[in-house]
């Protein structure tokens, strides 16, 4: 054989390696791509995944601390309504149309803002709203009831009003202090 006979045969070798050795190494190459860009993919999905939550549970807050503080707006204004007519019912003036209107229109709304906190939970909150909303009603029927009667004679229908008003700001104060800690660690379950 001669020496340019064996040049060729040692560059065809050398040519084929080289292609053998791009093709092997191609396929490393688009496995570790595939690989990578799959850690990329997964990363990256985690990291949205992760912030949506993070933007789901700073939603919540936000719609809880605006129901809780619809629910307790809503509790001060029957509160002040209450505290401003009983007075004048036992004073024996009774309950005009319009005070009598506004005291239940004060009530309903109380109603109406502890149904919407329901939406947001937890369950915990709802059971306190509930209790407010309860303890309210509670109160309004005995003023109700005392205006129906003779406001001035019994001693013990006020006496009764008076512990529904006490029950109602206990109530009051037991939601107050859980939806402060709600708020502050809002990742407790909705409804």
């Amino acid at each position: 054989m001669s020496d340019a006979t064996g040049t060729v045969i040692s560059g065809v070798i050398a040519f084929a390696a080289a292609v053998i050795g791009a093709v092997i190494a191609g396929r490393y190459a688009k496995r570790g791509a595939e690989a990578g860009g799959r850690k990329a993919v997964e990363a990256a999905l985690a990291q949205v995944h992760g912030q949506a939550a993070a933007e789901h549970w700073q939603w919540v807050r936000s719609q809880r601390h605006q129901s809780f503080a619809a629910l307790l707006a809503a509790y001060a204004a029957l509160d002040e309504v209450l505290a401003r007519i009983a007075p004048e019912v036992r004073s024996g003036s009774g309950l005009d149309e319009a005070a009598g209107s506004e005291v239940r229109g004060r009530l309903l709304e109380l109603q109406a803002k502890t149904s919407q906190l329901a939406l947001w939970g937890p369950i915990a909150a709802n059971s306190l709203a509930y209790a407010i909303t309860g303890k309210s009603v509670a109160a309004v029927r005995c003023l109700l009831h005392i205006d129906r009667m003779n406001p001035s004679s019994d001693s013990t229908d006020w006496s009764r009003f008076e512990q529904a008003r006490q029950e109602m700001a206990e109530a009051h104060a037991t939601f107050l202090q859980r939806a402060g800690e709600i708020i502050r660690d809002p990742r407790q379950p909705v409804g």
